[in-house]
């Protein structure tokens, strides 16, 4: 008998303690990147900043994010010279000279690809998730699925009417890193869970799961928004009056 309330007592304080810690470990993790990353661009912008403009010259303890303050200041800056003839001729000039450079041609023309593709717009970002068999039949891998882009990967391997798409399986738990392959659109199982719950799923080894997503009753292809009922309201045929149907016939 005295054996249980302890027992009940020391649950009750793990289920404290892991309560307690699903509610802090995240805001931890989050403030330890966030402070790293103001670190960071701190280390970067400020030995670059003129001592009278700099407020660390005047307070006895340095501030923190002044220096990121600075560089996005100075990047929107930038944005709004280039986005004019002058800034677009200086870019123009500072690409050509780059692209003269055998070595640093190569990489300043992938990366610039990546962000603009990333960042803008007009970027064709991954559109869908989806499942391919992999690396053996009967075992499914999570996918990205980019655009159905005509490339000459296409036109080696043309399928006649099944094309080819390229698509990206991330690896546990970074999803930064991961295999390109180029799979048949129909051995591709598509999804309907969005990007950002794929890459969930990616990041926490399969733990966190989206919710499956109920279909629309429908109704001769009109969504139902009333009452449903089995069959639902208004799909019986509509019945004949009783008194014509008592109706002898003549």
């Amino acid at each position: 008998m005295s054996d249980a309330p302890k027992t009940s007592g020391m649950t009750r304080l793990r289920n404290y303690f892991l309560t307690g810690f699903i509610v802090c470990a995240p805001l931890a993790i989050t403030a330890y990147i966030a402070w790293s990353f103001i670190g960071w661009v701190d280390s970067w912008v400020k030995p670059y900043i003129p001592a009278r403009y700099n407020p660390d010259t005047y307070l006895p303890f340095p501030v923190p994010g002044f220096g990121l303050i600075v560089a996005l200041i100075l990047i929107t800056l930038i944005g709004f010279l280039t986005a004019n003839i002058v800034g677009r001729a200086i870019v123009g000039f500072g690409e050509r000279l780059l692209g003269r450079m055998p070595l640093v041609r190569g990489i300043y023309g992938s990366l610039k690809q990546i962000f603009e593709t990333v960042l803008s717009n007009k970027g064709d970002m991954f559109r869908q998730v989806g499942l391919v068999e992999y690396p053996r039949k009967g075992v499914w891998s999570l996918v990205f699925v980019a655009s159905e882009k005509e490339t000459e990967i296409n036109q080696k391997l043309d399928q006649e009417g099944d094309p080819l798409i390229a698509v990206f399986m991330p690896c546990t738990p970074n999803p930064t890193t991961g295999f390109l392959m180029y799979v048949l659109k129909s051995d591709i199982v598509p999804l309907d869970m969005t990007i950002e719950d794929g890459a969930k799923l990616i990041v926490s080894a399969g733990l966190v799961a989206p919710e499956v997503k109920t279909k629309l009753v429908t109704l001769n292809g009109e969504p139902i928004n009333g009452t449903l009922a089995n069959p639902p309201l208004g799909s019986h045929p509509a019945r004949k009056s009783r008194t014509a149907s008592s109706r002898p016939n003549k």
